[in-house]
């Protein structure tokens, strides 16, 4: 009987594991099958139909941006469940507009900002020019959205038609800047901040030692703030026909219009002249079906997306494979660190690198660099000037365009060029530096009860985060960051023609609008980067057949996927609006300031870099 019941416990295990085993199978089949699938799905070169009597809709979700930050798997996935920011590459967004104009397909262009997070002003200014181009072909422009904020509403002001929701809003925030101050926090926990910095508006770094922000800091913020706040008003009241004065009134007095209206934030920007129609999302369906017709199987009005439109533009949009006398582009976005980094950074070696392609390429005439940057390393910065320096001097015209933002060492890589050219809205300037190295000795003790000794044959073999900087180590970095604002104090006068003290008189570290950086010196126009681009090649003495070439890092397959995978995963999200709670964006802005601050790498400890965000 025992020996029956081993056999038949035998049979059960081996059958259950024989399940076990076809399940785990059937399993990882189909999740191959699945990612086989989507990969194909990703690079497929299927090109849609376009109906004869079709709407562009062009949705940009997220921040629009000029350079698309490489993303690790995790971080699509992240995107995709609507953890991170999604990112529209304006470009795309242009192109299409643009191409769309002459398509006779295309009979109106809906943008659908329902999911626009926002982009800094010169982008939206870039934007603008594009719907403008298309306008002049007679075809509609009209936005929907159900609420709107400012930078949407800077777009939507450059439409023929704005609806909103009957529930909806127009808010104009105006321009503002805001940080967290960890001093006190920083006091409590016993950590000890050390800093060195030249440059008396450099504010970077005032987190740090201050729980507020300082005099010097208000005065600088409130000059560029008031130059941008400006350039919206007269820009967004220009394109509805209203005077700026009257739209700086919506702005200022919002509690007393919506009072006035009864609470009805909608009809409010009607009577503003704000907007035009409030509909609901059915209203807005059933308006749109009227103007270019119905789908019968999606029960829609006839549409094609950004995407899917990208795709029937058969022009090698980024200049890829472009013959003949070429102007080459290289975008640097973020934060400028040492050694090689991905796209959304610059790497002091992967964009030294860019600019050697660049440089050896005997097609090549001249080199364009767009700067989207607030700083970072000193030494990267050198390392990429270096670059363009060389670059000169093999003949080579370089032109700077400065985006959004091109301040501290966005200026630093800027010296090394034949002209730099600045939107009226750029924020430049933030000649300064400084170096930062936190110790924890304090709370590793008064905590923990951990403490730290020992001995060293030279000072520096003692230098550890967990012990007191010695004074004399904090009196050599200190002395390091003095030499490193007069270097940057004549890279800038050499690029400028000023002395050091002239430079020394608009730096200390202070932000300029891109309107004052012009009649200071510090840019030599004021345009985009078309403008710039026409530029470089006409110091390169180029006819009119020139191309224009996008030089970027080379993406492997992981990293191509990924790419495709992020814009998969951006259709898969909410159509609505996201909605984060106060805690979570005091922890996610908490997060960032301690990102921000580790990745920080330059070897000497010295950061020219501003405390402007560039998106």
């Amino acid at each position: 009987m025992r020996k029956d019941q081993n056999l038949f416990k035998r049979m059960i295990k081996g059958a259950w594991g024989f399940v076990g085993t076809a399940r785990r199978f059937t399993f990882n089949l189909l999740f191959l099958i699945i990612a086989i699938g989507l990969i194909m799905a990703v690079f497929s070169s299927d090109k849609p139909k376009i109906a004869d009597n079709t709407a562009l809709v062009i949705k940009p979700k997220g921040v629009l941006v000029e350079q698309l930050t490489a993303n690790s798997f995790d971080e699509v996935v992240d995107e995709a469940m609507g953890e991170n920011v999604a990112e529209t590459l304006l470009k795309d967004v242009t192109d299409a507009i643009v191409t769309a104009k002459d398509d006779d397909r295309i009979k109106v262009l809906v943008m659908d900002l329902s999911v626009f997070a926002g982009g800094r002003l010169t982008k939206l200014q870039d934007l603008a020019i594009a719907l403008d181009e298309f306008k002049s072909s007679g075809k509609k422009i009209i936005t929907v959205a159900d609420s709107y904020g400012q930078d949407a509403y800077y777009i939507a002001a450059h439409s023929d038609e704005v609806i909103l929701n009957k529930m909806g809003a127009v808010a104009l925030e105006g321009f503002g800047r805001y940080r967290q101050y960890y001093r006190e926090g920083l006091d409590k926990l016993g950590i000890d901040i050390n800093v060195f910095k030249v440059g008396t508006f450099k504010s970077a770094i005032e987190p740090y030692i201050r729980n507020d922000m300082s005099e010097y800091a208000k005065e600088a913020n409130n000059e560029w703030l008031g130059d941008l706040w400006q350039i919206y008003l007269d820009e967004v009241a220009q394109a509805r026909g209203m005077k700026p004065a009257e739209l700086n009134v919506y702005a200022q007095e919002i509690t007393r219009i919506v009072k006035e209206s009864k609470g009805d934030t909608a009809q409010a920007a009607i009577d503003f002249g704000l907007a035009d129609k409030a509909l609901t999302r059915v209203e807005q369906l059933e308006y749109l079906i009227g103007l270019v017709g119905k789908n019968e199987e999606t029960h829609s009005f006839n549409q094609v997306g950004l995407g899917d439109y990208l795709k029937t533009i058969e022009a090698d949009r980024f200049g890829r494979k472009a013959k003949g006398d070429k102007v080459a582009v290289i975008v640097a976005r973020g934060t400028i660190l040492d050694g090689s980094q991905p796209a959304g950074k610059i790497g002091g070696d992967s964009t030294a690198a860019l600019i050697r392609t660049a440089r050896n390429d005997e097609d090549v005439k001249a080199i364009v660099l767009r700067v989207d940057s607030g700083g970072g390393s000193a030494f990267a910065s050198e390392v990429i000037r270096r670059e363009f320096e060389k670059a000169r001097a093999d003949g080579k015209p370089v032109v700077v365009s400065m985006g959004s933002v091109a301040a501290s060492g966005g200026v630093w890589i800027s010296t090394s060029s034949d002209q730099i050219w600045a939107h009226p809205s750029t924020i430049t300037g933030s000649i300064g530096i400084f170096g930062m190295v936190p110790t924890y000795q304090k709370p590793l003790a008064k905590y923990l009860g951990v403490r730290v000794d020992g001995v060293s044959t030279a000072p520096l073999a003692g230098i550890r985060l967990d012990r007191e900087l010695p004074a004399d180590i904090g009196e050599a970095i200190q002395a390091n960051i003095d030499r490193g604002y007069q270097e940057f104090l004549k890279r800038v006068g050499e690029a400028r023609g000023m002395t050091t003290v002239e430079v020394d008189k608009i730096g200390q570290g202070r932000v300029w609008s891109g309107v004052d950086a012009y009649e200071l010196g510090l840019v030599d126009s004021l345009g985009n980067l078309n403008d710039a681009v026409n530029a470089a090649a006409e110091l390169a003495n180029l006819d009119e057949g020139y191309a224009v070439t996008y030089i970027e890092k080379e993406q492997n397959f992981q990293e191509r996927l990924i790419s495709q995978l992020t814009a998969k995963a951006l259709q898969v999200k909410s159509s609505t609006n996201p909605t984060t709670s106060s805690l979570h964006k005091l922890v996610k802005e908490l997060e960032m300031a301690a990102t921000e601050f580790a990745e920080l790498n330059d070897p000497n400890h010295a950061y020219v870099l501003s405390n402007i965000e560039t998106d």
